[in-house]
């Protein structure tokens, strides 16, 4: 095994996790969660507050 196979390997585990990225991003499962988070910059704070799980601050 030389440079060049590793090379090869390293080219296809990268192609790999990345189709594997492309696909969980371009699911339909996540579509309605992405689609909400997509518009929270644009709601005001208390809509906010509403739907961000992460239990930031409320003021």
């Amino acid at each position: 095994m030389d440079v060049n196979d590793l090379r090869v390997a390293f080219t296809l585990f990268s192609m790999v996790i990345f189709l594997g990225i492309v696909s969980w991003a371009f699911s339909k499962r996540n579509k309605q969660s992405f689609d909400e988070l997509g518009g929270l910059p644009l709601m005001d704070d208390q809509a906010a507050g509403a739907i961000s799980s992460q239990g930031g601050r409320n003021e």
